[in-house]
């Protein structure tokens, strides 16, 4: 692994937290290295934050804009730059919903200013471009496996979306110019010098003057949590061991929720949790979790040194022993705080400290315990039944709460982990539900070549996870309604490709091509000792949404070349409901849960060209030619559907449900 060696190192943001302590960090260790630091003093940064470098001689500090090319040019060239470390940006997100253009301005158009730079001058040899977990979107509750570097980006705020925009300019610009880029997406960072919009010195200052503790919704939200000093080693380790075109990112497996966070600080302060915490109105959207692999940084050498309880109580200590630090920050301190950026300083417009809380008895108290208003689940309510969702962010459980909602039947999205029992029986304990559904599970980021390299995790939520929640709905009488997949069968002899001749409930698997297959067919198997369970083969789903990257429709239509291979597939429009009707007549045992019926790759892309764009075009690879990019094998197949056919005799062929139901809603051709 080689090692880089840097010589004048331009740090943006550095007056600000992170920053200012990889700065202070570098400045201390290094006293070969020259560190120019370019802040434009926000409100978020502070000058004290970088007093302990101040009178180090490998120092200086530059008052300006990243968005400024004339100064950045101008000290790239004086300055003799090679290296940049860019963390200069608009990070925090409640801002971003109200003030979303500077969002822009400071994250991707003074990224881009920075970039041209560099292309113009020639001289830079590393970027490090610092971007957050924030852009891979949500993490599933009950995923085991956090989101790699070769993740989906899929931000869901703001401000996650002008870090992912920079991240696309950044990537460009390492390619198109050969820029020696790397990029960071990281966790939560705590500590020392933080501004306190954030959660943690937020509550810490609202404990230290004896006021209540203030939590978006329910505080179920989890994040993880590394410590300042944690953080500013990882940049160091990537400052010289990195590799050009990478992506690390920065994460612990240690995760909290925001109750957890708020009781412990508490604890801290000898405070009662149940007296001095209260919900609040959620902001507009709320990521439930987000869950990194840090596998890869770990290779480089770093690890996490600090533990939750010695960081936080590091972290207590700085506020408590530097109250006015930040000055005047009442602004901040509210439930929900609009941060106007402006020139000129801090200015707020927001709202009153009890707003969006309900308490116990229905008026406003200091002292109550407030709980948020729940969430209609639909304005007719089914008082009989009460269905636990597991697989919130996932794309089958998503549009299961969905048509929940329109039928007016009372669910909630379970927060425990499929594998972790304990949590398991206590949400059935809370949620008392009369029926379980999972559609959790790995499937693999980006697709099922994914699970090939990660098979002890694989194991862990397809095999173990799915076992032991229906173990736990054995032991409660209650049925569980599992989606699984058809993708364990592959054309043979006795089911030849083109015969009409499906494989049915009662065939064994036969498809172990990918590993994916195997743990799916594996628990299966077992799952047939369990009569409380039902079990739904789906295959190739696709739904009238055309947007969603999972949709077969979608994926192909992307694809450079398809196959041509004839499959069972499943129209969740159409299918979805009949698993709730399933759940109703508490139907048990295995059912292919396919449209009946099959449809070639090539049928369904002449739809979408007679349907959605007329122009569309593609082209056909053979199987042969389709195993050179991709890692596990594939698997095709017709799933004989007449058992479902015969107990909802309404159910459409695979051809006639995908034009009802996907393309007639979206026609334009």
């Amino acid at each position: 692994m080689a090692s880089y060696t840097p010589k004048n190192i331009l740090i943006t943001g550095a007056a600000g937290f992170i920053a200012s302590h990889v700065a202070n960090r570098l400045i201390r260790t290094y006293p070969d290295y020259k560190i120019v630091v370019l802040d434009k003093l926000d409100y978020c940064s502070n000058l004290k934050n970088l007093n302990p470098s101040k009178q180090s001689p490998n120092f200086k500090f530059v008052k300006g804009d990243i968005a400024s090319a004339d100064l950045v040019n101008y000290l790239l060239i004086t300055e003799g730059i090679d290296t940049i470390m860019h963390f200069a940006a608009q990070t925090h997100v409640d801002n971003s919903f109200g003030n979303s253009f500077e969002f822009t301005k400071n994250n991707i158009y003074g990224t881009h200013v920075l970039l041209e730079a560099c292309k113009v001058t020639g001289q830079i040899r590393r970027f490090i471009h610092v971007s957050t977990d924030e852009v891979y979107g949500e993490t599933d509750e009950d995923a085991v496996v956090g989101n790699h570097e070769a993740s989906q980006l899929l931000p869901t705020n703001p401000y996650s979306a002008t870090k992912a925009g920079a991240e696309m300019l950044v990537m460009a610009y390492g390619r198109s110019y050969g820029l020696p880029v790397i990029t960071t997406r990281g966790n939560n960072v705590y500590g020392p010098n933080q501004f306190p919009e954030k959660l943690i010195p937020k509550f810490i200052l609202l404990a230290m003057q004896g006021k209540v503790l203030p939590i978006h919704g329910d505080g179920s939200n989890v994040r993880s949590y590394l410590y300042c000093e944690d953080v500013a080693e990882a940049f160091e380790v990537i400052l010289h061991k990195g590799e050009v075109g990478h992506v690390y990112n920065i994460g612990t497996k240690k995760e909290r929720r925001v109750n957890d966070v708020a009781q412990d600080i508490c604890k801290l302060f000898n405070m009662d949790p149940e007296a001095n915490i209260k919900f609040v109105e959620n902001r507009p959207f709320n990521d439930q979790r987000y869950f990194l692999d840090d596998e890869k940084l770990k290779i480089l050498g770093w690890s996490e040194r600090t533990t939750w309880e010695e960081g936080l109580k590091k972290t207590m200590e700085w506020y408590t022993q530097n109250p006015d630090w930040w000055g005047d920050v009442s602004g901040a301190l509210l439930p929900h705080p609009r941060m106007l950026v402006m020139p000129g300083g801090r200015h707020t417009d927001g709202s009153e400290e009890n707003s969006g809380a309900v308490t116990l008895s229905g008026k406003s108290s200091q002292s109550q315990m407030v709980v948020p208003t729940p969430r209609s689940t639909g304005s007719t309510q089914n008082p009989s039944l009460k269905f636990l969702i597991y697989g919130k962010t996932g794309w089958i459980g998503g549009l299961l709460g969905q048509i929940c909602e329109k039928q007016g039947i009372t669910f909630e999205y379970g927060k425990g982990r499929l594998e972790d029992r304990s949590s398991l029986l206590q949400d059935i304990l809370n949620v008392k539900p009369t029926h379980v559904f999972n559609a959790a599970g790995v499937t693999g980021r980006p697709n099922v070549d994914w699970c090939e390299s990660h098979k002890t995790e694989t194991i862990r939520a397809n095999v173990a996870g799915t076992l032991t929640l229906a173990d736990v709905c054995r032991e409660h009488s209650l049925l569980l309604m599992n989606f699984a997949t058809g993708c364990i069968f592959e054309y043979d002899e006795n089911h030849p490709l083109g015969s009409g001749i499906g494989f049915k409930e009662e065939d064994t698997p036969n498809f172990t091509g990918s590993f994916y297959s195997k743990t799916k067919a594996m628990v299966e198997e077992l799952l047939k000792e369990f009569d409380n369970v039902c079990t739904l083969r789906v295959r190739m789903p696709i739904s009238s949404d055309l947007n969603n990257p999972r949709n077969f429709i979608t994926k192909i239509s992307r694809y450079n070349k398809v196959v041509n291979i004839p499959n069972s597939m499943t129209v969740l429009d159409e299918l979805l409901p009949i698993s709730i009707e399933m759940a109703k007549r508490n139907l048990k045992g295995i059912w292919n849960f396919t449209n009946p019926g099959v449809v070639s790759h090539n049928e369904v892309l002449d739809m979408y060209r007679d349907y959605i764009d007329s122009d569309f075009k593609y082209a056909n690879f053979t199987l042969e030619e389709q195993a050179k990019v991709i890692v596990a094998p594939r698997s095709n197949n017709e799933m004989d559907a007449s058992k479902l056919k015969k107990e909802f005799p309404e159910l459409l062929s695979i051809k006639e449900s995908l034009i009802k139901y996907a393309f007639e809603p979206n026609k334009r051709t």
